[in-house]
């Protein structure tokens, strides 16, 4: 083969592999991080009451969101 060829196989080979290797690590170290600070967070510890009520004014402004969308697209 032309030397110009191999040349070029063998730095399209090293650049891959630099690139396979960046990333690599890339993701073992966001696993990483994750799971440190997934450590490092105390839980959540919200009582089942302060849920329901979030839920429920979720509820009443969706509620009011689509009644209110129903009634702009029917007055069109």
């Amino acid at each position: 083969m032309d030397p110009l060829i191999m040349q070029g196989v063998q730095l399209m080979a090293v650049g891959m592999g630099t690139v396979f290797s960046f990333l690599t690590i890339l993701i073992f170290a966001t696993v990483l991080m994750s799971r440190c600070i997934a450590w490092l967070t105390p839980p959540n510890t919200t009582s089942g009451e302060t849920n329901q009520a979030l839920d429920q004014s979720h509820v009443a402004v969706i509620t009011a969101a689509i009644a209110k969308f129903e009634n702009d697209r029917l007055n069109k």
